[in-house]
């Protein structure tokens, strides 16, 4: 497998604060890969270093091959969208598109005939000739996104890409997200937003405190945290099962699942899922859904994250 991005034992200190505390992540090229923590966790900082726009305590990074404080040529073919955005907001929104597409080295024609199909696709049509500072703030990033993907880069990295967007605007770069990466592109993204990262990433970094909580694809990483909840569900309402269900030692807890005739149930540790099939085979009503719960990618960071608050708290305030 090649790799659009290796980090390896990189850290960051800031007059004694630990930014970024020896972390190694791998991107897969053509993939679209997560770096995901609470605020302050050292998101930007490490894609700032990875840009080169900070320079680096220790560790080595390789960019498309290269490392890019020895070859800052290579960021050419890199399209980066900051957390603080940089428009010039007395420029139009065609002028400022045009003005950073040359600074990647698109000649001037061809700037602007991108720049239009650009605005065209985004919705800006109407908005082509404004001045970016009247603007609302969701159209202002989408004006940045263009910005970022107009010189065609290999790699796309985007720092919180969908804040400030209304939820249609959020589809939009959703799908142009993943026409990036169908057309072989590579997409790195930070965000503390779980539901978008769940819904494109292949692969994700949880990151606490500048440390890395773990790694790997999305779907390895789920079936490593599914737990021992599961869904039961009977044909209609039965007291006789219910009172099953409620008294069972088989459960740790067990609650309405809804307003359904459903329960959701976390298992004893140890527990044969055989024996509490065939228990529930047994009872009176038929058995339509006994199903394990596939845990959302919210509930493994919150869990992960908040392990990793504990297991890094000084040892004199641990306690508390």
């Amino acid at each position: 497998m090649s790799h659009a991005l290796l980090i390896e034992n990189i850290s960051k200190r800031y007059a004694g604060h630990t930014a970024v505390d020896n972390l190694s992540l791998a991107v897969p090229t053509g993939s679209i890969y997560g770096i995901l923590g609470p605020n302050g966790a050292g998101k930007s900082s490490t894609l700032r270093m990875v840009l080169n726009i900070i320079v680096r305590d220790e560790g080595r990074v390789s960019l498309l091959g290269h490392d890019p404080e020895a070859d800052r040529s290579i960021l050419r073919r890199v399209g980066y969208l900051p957390e603080e955005r940089g428009l010039y907001k007395k420029m139009n929104v065609r002028d400022v598109i045009v003005f950073f597409a040359q600074l990647k080295g698109v000649a001037a024609r061809d700037a602007r005939r991108e720049a239009d199909r650009w605005i065209d696709k985004m919705g800006l049509g109407e908005w082509r000739n404004g001045k970016v500072e009247t603007l609302s703030k969701g159209m202002q990033q989408k004006v940045q996104f263009i910005t970022t993907v107009l010189h065609d880069p290999d790699l796309l990295v985007l720092d919180e890409p969908f804040s400030g967007l209304d939820p249609v605007n959020q589809e939009v770069l959703r799908d142009t997200v993943l026409e990036a990466k169908q057309a072989g592109k590579t997409v790195i993204f930070s965000t503390h937003g779980m539901e978008q990262a769940e819904q494109l990433c292949e692969y994700v970094c949880i990151i606490a405190s500048g440390r890395k909580v773990l790694d790997g694809s999305l779907r390895e990483i789920r079936r490593a945290n599914l737990g021992n909840r599961y869904t039961i569900e009977f044909d209609h309402p039965c007291e006789a099962a219910d009172r099953w269900v409620r008294g069972s030692r088989a459960f740790i807890w067990a609650e309405r699942d809804g307003d359904g005739d459903g329960w959701r149930v976390e298992l004893q540790p140890g527990t044969d899922t055989r024996d509490v099939l065939k228990a529930l085979a047994d009872l009176d009503v038929p058995l339509t859904r006994f199903a394990r719960v596939q845990p959302s990618l919210h509930e493994i960071f919150v869990q992960r994250v908040g392990e990793a608050a504990i297991a890094h708290r000084r040892p004199e305030t641990a306690h508390v």
